[in-house]
């Protein structure tokens, strides 16, 4: 049988934690942020968990993922 491949765009998008959450960036701090304010960049900044209803499309994207 051959190998499954990751899907290399969600490999590089997603990090899993060591306890197999699965952590995202929030949208919105590509471009455009001379108009937002300096607190809510600070806030885009930060990652983010992964929704439940999503967990299961993420993992079929990285099927060699360690998680609970």
């Amino acid at each position: 049988m051959p190998k499954m491949k990751t899907h290399r765009s969600g490999a590089k998008r997603y990090k899993i934690t060591a306890t197999g959450k699965i952590l995202r960036r929030k949208a919105g701090k590509g471009h455009l942020l001379q108009h937002k304010s300096a607190s809510r960049k600070r806030k885009l900044s930060s990652m983010i968990e992964v929704s439940a209803t999503h967990t299961k499309l993420v993992l079929k994207e990285l099927p060699y993922a360690k998680c609970r």
